[in-house]
């Protein structure tokens, strides 16, 4: 059984940081491209980062300089280090795995930043 969990999440205020983190279970995690999307009240999900298992990155313009994805094969893991958080970074934020035709999703975890 395969099982994404995120952590992390939480109130912050703008300016602020906080560190996403990402477990995962039931893969072979190193094959994986990882990658944190996030979806906004009244919004469709979006791409926040994503990283290959080669760790190539990219990430969307309007995190870029801010967030850093990063992995940790040996622990499984997958971490997003998220930096000057604004208001606009509102979300949850959800971890997804991907080899070929297999997708997986994490249940989120929600980002909070305001005053």
């Amino acid at each position: 059984q395969v099982q994404l969990v995120e952590s992390g999440g939480g109130l912050v205020q703008p300016g602020g940081s906080l560190r996403l983190s990402c477990t995962a279970s039931g893969i072979i995690f190193s094959l994986y491209r990882m990658a944190w999307y996030r979806q906004a009240p009244g919004k469709q999900r979006e791409l926040v980062a994503r990283i290959i298992s080669g760790g190539s990155t990219n990430y969307a313009d309007s995190v870029k300089g801010r967030f850093t994805i990063s992995r940790d094969n040996a622990k499984n893991a997958v971490y997003l280090q998220m930096n000057s958080l604004q208001p606009e970074d509102t979300a949850v934020y959800y971890c997804q795995s991907v080899l070929g035709g297999l997708d997986y999703w994490g249940q989120g975890t929600q980002v909070t930043v305001s005053s």
